[in-house]
């Protein structure tokens, strides 16, 4: 059995060293979002950006899963942050010759995004081996508080520094944060997975058809799988399309844009800790339901607010950030019913498949907004976004998953070999 403060102290290690880097890292990211506004002022070349920043996650997940269960996940969450770093480094060198061309910030952008594709399977793997069972949906509740705060902190810092430091400058930020995440890390005993005849395949490829079978045997979480990935079809370009509602259909400038962005921020904090402290409901299936329900009456309702109504968007953004975080209840779900030999290749496949949702998403809804406006578009998702939520609550393959875990928790079984 864990001993009850030591997996706190190794899961709360861990994610200090995360929380400082993902700041950093936001900052960063941020810095060249801003470096490509100034230089372009083009949505296009903001949209590639975007695009890049998921089109690894998405094309590469099936293939990262299989290394991320088959090598050491302590080494592949390091190698991934000091990739992430070297990439900001190489921008860095770059920058200190000339003024980076758009194309070489794009790669860049790329290939932080690769090391994320890594870096977040890895992690969500790592946990449940770290985590008592009965505790995981109270750590997907920090972990999205920690998230949080790097929304909130990132944009504000990134606009400080980048008027005053050079992208060399804001690199080397990072490259901080990257080295105390590596530290952090490094000086904690991970648990390894239990042994498994699905570990030690001959084929790489018989190793992704075992992640695809894990999850495709378990008729609830393949279930659940999927209701996700069409609720990210719905949900991500209303994410993208924020800036446009208050903008566009408020009639607001680019403060307006910031003010909904830090409320939906601030009640994902407020969430975060709320899912933290009480952990949900008994029934995490009714929390997950519960959440999209929420998320999907805010949208709807913003779609129904007049052209004057910003100070009620700005309330709703709220609302709906306050809703996300309890949808981390799924991850817990995925945690406890997936044997963790097979979690990285689990995690890896419903990270692609939620990544290919967000492009197919973004060209039906800039369709519609542009013919309906964007205010219908809401209006209409935050009602598509509430049927998605009754669909799930009423089949009763997901209501089931609230029922006895498929494997054994991997906290347990596996602590006494620590890498």
């Amino acid at each position: 059995m864990l001993e009850h403060n030591n997996w706190r102290r190794k899961y709360f290690t861990i994610l200090s060293g995360q929380a400082i880097s993902m700041i950093t890292s936001g900052v960063l990211q941020m810095a060249l979002i801003f470096y490509l506004t100034e230089k372009t002022g083009s949505a296009l070349v903001l949209s590639l950006a975007t695009f890049f920043g998921f089109l690894p996650q998405a094309i590469l997940g099936p293939f990262i899963g299989v290394w991320v269960d088959r090598w050491s996940r302590k080494a592949v969450m390091i190698g991934a942050d000091l990739f992430i770093a070297l990439a900001g480094v190489g921008l860095a060198i770059i920058a200190l010759k000339i003024e980076p061309p758009i194309w070489t910030v794009l790669a860049i952008l790329f290939l932080r995004s690769v090391g994320a594709a890594f870096h977040s399977p890895a992690m969500s793997a790592v946990t449940p081996l770290i985590v008592p069972e009965d505790m995981l949906v109270k750590c997907a509740g920090y972990s999205s508080s920690i998230q949080s705060i790097s929304f909130l902190v990132s944009p504000a810092i990134a606009a400080v520094v980048y008027s005053r430091w050079s992208i060399s400058a804001i690199v080397g930020l990072d490259v901080f944060g990257a080295i105390i995440a590596v530290l952090f890390v490094a000086f904690i005993a991970i648990p390894k997975p239990p042994k498994s005849e699905l570990v030690g395949q001959t084929t790489f490829f018989a190793d992704m058809k075992d992640g695809w079978l894990a999850i495709r045997e378990d008729k609830g979480l393949f279930q659940m799988l999927l209701i996700g990935t069409l609720y990210m079809l719905v949900f991500m370009p209303i994410n993208a399309l924020f800036p446009l509602m208050s903008m566009g259909y408020f009639g607001g400038t680019t403060t307006h844009a910031a003010i909904a962005e830090t409320a939906f921020s601030a009640g994902m904090l407020v969430g975060g800790l709320v899912l933290g402290a009480w952990g949900g409901f008994k029934r995490r299936i009714l929390t997950l339901g519960l959440s999209v329900i929420l998320m999907g009456a805010g949208f709807a309702a913003s779609g129904l607010l007049p052209t004057w109504g910003f100070v009620g968007f700005a309330v709703l953004c709220v609302v709906m950030g306050f809703a996300a975080p309890f949808h981390g209840v799924q991850t817990a779900i995925f945690q406890e019913r997936i044997a963790p030999e097979c979690l990285g290749r689990v995690f890896s496949l419903s990270m692609s498949m939620m990544s290919l949702a967000m492009p197919i998403g973004l060209m039906l809804a800039g369709a519609f907004a542009e013919v309906i406006g964007v205010h219908t578009w809401f209006l209409i998702s935050g009602l598509l976004v509430m049927l998605i939520a009754l669909v799930m609550l009423s089949m009763p393959a997901i209501r089931s998953l609230d029922d006895k875990p498929a494997v054994e928790p991997a906290a347990e079984t596996a602590a006494t070999s620590a890498e």
